[in-house]
């Protein structure tokens, strides 16, 4: 299917690539860059220098390895390219912005930024590199465009290390949410059309990344920790006994008005849950001016968690909310829906153009694989979004309907 898909879009893919040779000094990398970005798109075992070289006709894989470790042209540059040319095809006012990290399984200790560290493919601890990742969304459709590689203390605490590596002298350790803020300014910058932020815990969970949005009046929604500190609901709704998001679920109980939902669609169809919202106020945070918080609960259909009791229990899920006062409950199911567009971008990265297969070690050429490799879907995303079948229908985005939060909604119980 990629092979007739390409056939009908090489004049298309060939006016991307040519669009982009004011990347290069010479003509002899415009040609290997677009070869590159064919062979990244084509049906391939593995997507190497060595199929892609074989592939483009060439003796030996030294022009492709060229074009990412020797040749003279800026990824960053390609990486702007590539959010211009998404937001051009799909962009909308109504985009969200979602943040997430995927993971590189990696031999050896000599890969930019490879440690030991948490895999999210596979729930353990693994020799890997973690790029954090920004994916434009909209019911059009979705892709990446921006990237960022983190780097752990190991690596920036070693300074001779990073040289080898070819790490700029100026880049130093950043948390993971610190590189998410600073993709959401470079987009904030470059005036991305977008309305929400979005995340799983592992973003939520940082105040700074909140109060950056309160700032600038973002809207977010973000998965949140079950011990998240609280101040309970405002006003005379406050209850000492909350102190932290988990509490919230005792209320939830008491008062038995969740609501089952769509938030999206996946494999097997509709992803039903049961919800229920609560307004709350977060320790020593203010919200922007005419925004509310919200606490939005997320309980499974059915029994699929085991607790210290040994019960089979439903699987839980926080989800802290910032947005403007009048924001309906419906939008945000639909928008901590949303959230798992980002996964399906890293899965088809890495499956399709080969995003996590890459030959190379050092930072530089790093950037400019990954940056490729968001070209090659970020055009794939353009084109499906173009075919007819693809326009947004309105019950497909998981909202049922415009429900306002209540006080009813708001209350403890």
């Amino acid at each position: 299917m990629t092979a007739e898909l390409i056939a009908e879009w090489r004049d298309e893919l060939a006016e991307l690539t040519g669009s982009l040779g004011h990347l290069f000094n010479r003509p002899e990398p415009r040609v290997v860059f677009a070869q590159f970005i064919e062979g990244l798109l084509a049906e391939l075992p593995r997507k190497n220098g060595w199929t892609l070289a074989e592939r483009a006709g060439h003796a030996t894989a030294d022009r492709m390895q060229w074009l990412l470790n020797g040749s003279v042209w800026d990824a960053d540059l390609l990486r702007d390219a590539v959010r211009d040319y998404v937001v051009e095809h799909l962009g909308e006012a109504e985009a969200s912005l979602v943040i997430d990290d995927t993971q590189a399984q990696k031999k050896g200790t000599r890969s930019v930024g490879v440690s030991f560290q948490h895999c999210g493919l596979t729930g353990d601890v693994r020799n890997c590199q973690t790029m954090v990742m920004l994916t434009y969304a909209t019911p059009t459709g979705h892709a990446f465009i921006d990237r960022r590689l983190y780097l752990p203390e190991e690596w920036t605490s070693d300074r001779e290390r990073c040289r080898t590596a070819g790490i700029p002298d100026e880049v130093s350790f950043a948390t993971k949410p610190e590189l998410a803020i600073a993709m959401l300014k470079d987009a904030l910058a470059a005036e991305v059309a977008f309305s929400w932020v979005l995340a799983d815990a592992g973003y939520g969970r940082d105040p700074q990344l909140r109060v950056f949005c309160h700032d600038r009046a973002l809207p977010y929604v973000f998965g949140v920790p079950a011990d998240l500190p609280l101040d309970g609901p405002p006003g005379k709704l406050r209850h000492p006994a909350v102190k932290r998001a988990d509490d919230l679920l005792h209320y939830a109980r008491v008062r038995d008005q969740w609501e089952r939902r769509p938030c999206g669609f996946g494999a097997k169809g509709e992803r039903l849950y049961d919800w229920t919202a609560f307004a709350v106020e977060v320790k020593e945070e203010e919200p922007a001016e005419g925004f509310s918080r919200w606490l939005l609960l997320r309980r499974s259909l059915h029994p699929n968690r085991r607790g210290k009791d040994g019960e089979l229990h439903r699987e839980v899920a926080y989800f802290l909310i910032h947005a403007p006062a009048d924001t309906t409950i419906s939008d945000i199911i639909a928008r901590a829906g949303g959230r798992w567009q980002i996964e399906e971008d890293n899965e088809i990265n890495k499956q399709l153009v080969g995003l996590a297969r890459y030959q190379v070690r050092k930072w530089t050429p790093w950037h400019r694989h990954v940056t490729s490799c968001m070209l090659a879907t970020a055009f794939l995303a353009a084109q499906r979004a173009a075919f007819p079948e693809a326009e947004a229908d309105p019950d497909h985005d998981g909202t049922p309907g415009k429900v306002p939060v209540t006080a009813e909604s708001e209350a403890t119980g």
